[in-house]
């Protein structure tokens, strides 16, 4: 059984092929961090323009390097949550494409997607679990009861984590959508004499808020020469901060529970400090394992897409409706809606 998946929820244009038996057969990914880079933001009309030009130029790429076309069992596409115009990019195209084929097509929700792109690595990750899925759009911890069951237990309440570190990243001078690069910057930072505050930490909710932290460290920054030493220091107490906040609240969340299993998704999971700190975490306190997804499986991607329809494939009534269906605002504790 093979089953193309189709992400177009913001600025990555992913395809991907996944067999149940097999796995992963192929994934191509088109990145359109360039194209946004000069405005300080994703620029939705841009992004829906890119993707429906870039879709099928990865599909055909796909079908001239792997002669799969028919043996595509289901076609899954990312129908929420997103921009609602590079959704219906990804929706329009997908729902041809089985209208033309005669393959069914199934709509899958994004951060599902996230929260179980781990196990494209690892089929030891067992449910009951906490999820910390922690992104450039989202933070949010998740109890995951079963598939498609899941409870929010903690929401940012402004800034996602990944948007703060895009948001230093640029007032440090780097590259806006890098906190990739902010995080090897911290690396040659020291510890100063100055505490950045954590958020929330005490709060009995598991709710996050970032504004609070990037304001205080824009203002650190504002007016001020910093040589490359002074800015690695100060990336490096922004990291610690954020990474502090994530694993203070993920903890109470896991006691909360009494569940001894965490995933950490989304692009911010790549951070090695955060999995540095979570693996020791979870070994010291809890007794219990951490999973996380390949660094390129943590950013959005076709193949966890194609992943999470094999999962649902036979479980569940695929509809051969050819009705056009996005959810902008799609949460998953409300996966029934579609």
């Amino acid at each position: 059984m093979q089953i193309l998946g189709i992400e177009t929820s913001c600025d990555d244009t992913g395809i991907a092929v996944y067999d149940n038996l097999k796995g992963l057969v192929i994934n191509e990914l088109y990145n359109q961090k360039e194209i946004h880079a000069n405005y300080g933001g994703i620029i939705p009309e841009l992004a829906s323009r890119a993707h429906s030009k870039k879709v099928i130029v990865l599909l055909d790429k796909i079908f001239k390097k792997i002669n799969c076309k028919k043996d595509i069992d289901l076609i899954t596409y990312t129908a929420g949550p997103g921009l609602v115009g590079s959704l219906l990019v990804g929706a329009t195209f997908a729902r041809t494409l089985g209208l033309a084929l005669n393959i069914p097509v199934l709509p899958v929700n994004h951060m599902e997607a996230h929260l179980l792109s781990p196990m494209l690595d690892s089929r030891a990750i067992t449910f009951p679990f906490i999820g910390l899925l922690v992104s450039g759009k989202h933070t949010q911890i998740i109890a995951a009861y079963q598939l498609g069951k899941y409870e929010i237990l903690g929401n940012s309440l402004d800034d996602a984590a990944g948007e703060a570190f895009d948001k230093i990243s640029k007032l440090l001078g780097l590259k806006y959508f890098n906190g990739y690069e902010l995080s090897n910057l911290a690396k040659k930072g020291v510890k100063i004499n100055l505490k950045f505050p954590r958020p929330m930490k005490n709060h009995s909710n598991l709710n996050f808020s970032f504004s609070g932290l990037k304001t205080f460290t824009a203002n650190v920054i504002k007016n001020k020469t910093l040589n490359i030493q002074q800015k690695a220091n100060v990336a490096k107490a922004f990291e610690e901060a954020v990474i502090d906040i994530l694993l203070i609240k993920t903890k109470k969340a896991l006691h909360q529970k009494k569940w001894n299993n965490l995933v950490i998704a989304g692009g911010v999971s790549a951070n090695k400090i955060l999995r540095d700190k979570s693996k020791i975490m979870m070994q010291e306190v809890f007794n219990g394992k951490v999973f996380y997804a390949r660094p390129e499986f943590c950013t959005d991607n076709g193949a966890m897409i194609a992943y999470l329809g094999s999962l649902y494939y036979n479980k569940i009534s695929i509809s051969s409706s050819l009705e056009i269906t996005v959810k902008p605002k799609w949460s998953l504790d409300n996966l029934s809606v579609l």
